[in-house]
């Protein structure tokens, strides 16, 4: 029974049969949804033609020609609009055009899922599935105390490197618009599946709703430390924060004295908390005192220069630490660089953002 046009093979030919009015619905819906994806993706086909001919006549790679597309479109269309979504764009249709769900109902007009009259099947059936392996577990759990085998040390379900997908994902994934309250509500189930004991035993499950994060470069590069004639450790170390750009020498078994640019740190920084900025790596680590600073610096303001001498220290103190302590000093934000800038004067503004002073006359 071919169900998209109506007609029945029988006898080596189709014989047309009658059809309900759903049944009619369905073809056609399923007829346009077809015609409408080959319409698009036969026009996105034709205007590559002529450029694509022209990239393999130059020898040009086929990433790097639909980046110069990319930029030909934006220099032809130039558009004033902030949101990248509104500006004119050249791409395939399947990345343009959002996932639509297939036919729900069948030819009696009766939908196929028991919960399509809720608006959001998908969600509520992910929902009550979540709910049932929940119960699941409980139930087991139940049955383990009876017998005496119940423990809260059994296996969890490791979560390290991992999130749960987001409120744009978990629409994608469902093919369904869900609000605020409901991605909410989708959680907090998912939070109390994990915090039953044997959870463990949903864990695939659990794991189809979270993605891994992007791992960082948690390793440092470290240099090793250097010794003078005298057998005294040290290290170096530089960094940048606006247009300063600041060294620093470390010395170990010091005094503590600090010298920048051949002053005391006293005079050449006489506001506390750019002080403060300084000591700061120091006595985050608890090293106060051990290390002989000498320190030069140039370029931006006072509180541009003591950050830059932060960065500088807290790179410096590396060589010092243990990888433990480098991964806390890491975490804590005292090897990132600080990417902040001036941001620029904009035309027909006083500022960056400070408008002209308005007068009626």
């Amino acid at each position: 029974m071919n169900r998209l046009s109506g007609e029945e093979w029988q006898g080596g030919h189709y014989l047309s049969v009658p059809l309900s009015s759903h049944t009619h619905t369905n073809a056609h819906l399923q007829r346009h949804t077809r015609t409408h994806t080959h319409t698009h993706t036969h026009t996105f086909t034709l205007s590559r033609v002529v450029p694509s001919v022209a990239a393999l006549m130059t020898w040009l790679h086929s990433a790097a020609f639909t980046r110069r597309l990319a930029r030909s479109i934006a220099y032809l269309f130039p558009s004033g609009l902030f949101d990248n979504k509104a500006k004119p764009l050249m791409k395939h249709p399947d990345e343009v055009f959002p996932k639509q769900r297939a036919v729900q109902w069948g030819a009696d007009g009766r939908p196929f899922h028991f919960l399509f009259y809720t608006g959001k099947q998908s969600y509520y059936s992910l929902m009550h599935d979540t709910f049932t392996k929940a119960l699941a577990v409980e139930k087991h759990q139940d049955r383990l105390r009876g017998k005496g085998l119940f423990t809260q040390d059994a296996k969890q379900i490791s979560l390290v490197g991992s999130r749960w997908l987001l409120k744009e994902e978990l629409e994608e994934l469902l093919v369904e618009t869900i609000s605020d309250h409901d991605y909410a509500r989708f959680i907090q189930l998912m939070e109390r599946l994990l915090s039953l004991p044997y959870c463990s035993a949903e864990e695939d499950f659990v794991q189809r709703y979270r993605r891994q994060l992007e791992i960082q470069s948690s390793k440092q590069q470290v240099q090793p430390l250097q010794y003078d004639q005298h057998g005294v450790a040290y290290s170096t170390g530089d960094g940048r924060r606006k247009t300063a750009t600041g060294t620093v020498l470390l010395r170990d078994s010091g005094s503590g004295s600090i010298s920048i640019n051949g002053t005391n740190y006293v005079h050449y920084f006489p506001v506390l908390q750019d002080r403060e900025q300084l000591m700061f790596p120091l006595h985050f680590m608890g090293v106060l005192g051990r290390f002989d600073m000498q320190c030069s610096v140039s370029g931006g303001g006072h509180s541009s220069q003591a950050g830059a001498l932060r960065l500088a220290i807290s790179r410096a103190m590396l060589s010092f630490l243990s990888e433990g302590q480098v991964e806390t000093m890491r975490q804590a934000g005292l090897l990132t660089p600080d990417p902040r800038i001036k941001e620029r004067k904009k035309p027909g503004q006083e500022g960056a953002r400070r408008k002209f002073t308005w007068k009626k006359r």
